[in-house]
């Protein structure tokens, strides 16, 4: 039997499992380059992420938004603050480089109630966080 893969990080106490350990928060910038090999080795065409509005990062390369949003919170994100997106490396600089698709942007008491990100300001808001985030 093969042992589980998996990291723990240990911060104030708080001991955070990451069962994902390719997973990683981006705080500065990556590639296209980067997105593309994620989403060859998990989906194909498209790589998850969950981006945090307040601290301008995001977590990427998981195969659920719910480990991407655990990661984030764990590092001291505000649940409020994060929406899930998928990337699609093919598409940069194209409108369908970024949907808004995903199951933790089910958000009834911030009026968001649909997996899309509903609010116009919000999506501008995670549009901009990822063009300075992602890059050539």
């Amino acid at each position: 039997m093969v042992p589980e893969k998996r990291s723990v990080v240990e911060e104030n106490k708080k001991v955070i499992i990451n069962h994902n350990p390719v997973m990683k928060i981006v705080e500065q910038k990556i590639t296209i380059e980067e997105l593309r090999s994620m989403a060859q080795k998990m989906f194909g065409n498209l790589v998850k992420a969950v981006v945090d509005m307040e601290k301008e990062i995001m977590a990427v390369d998981a195969e659920l938004h719910s480990d991407e949003e655990a990661m984030l919170l764990g590092n001291g994100s505000e649940q409020k603050n994060l929406w899930g997106i998928n990337i699609y490396p093919e598409f940069f600089g194209a409108k369908d480089f970024i949907e808004f698709d995903s199951m933790i942007n089910l958000r009834p008491s911030q009026n968001n109630r649909s997996r899309g990100v509903e609010n116009p300001e919000t999506q501008k808001k995670i549009l901009e966080i990822t063009s300075k985030l992602i890059s050539k």
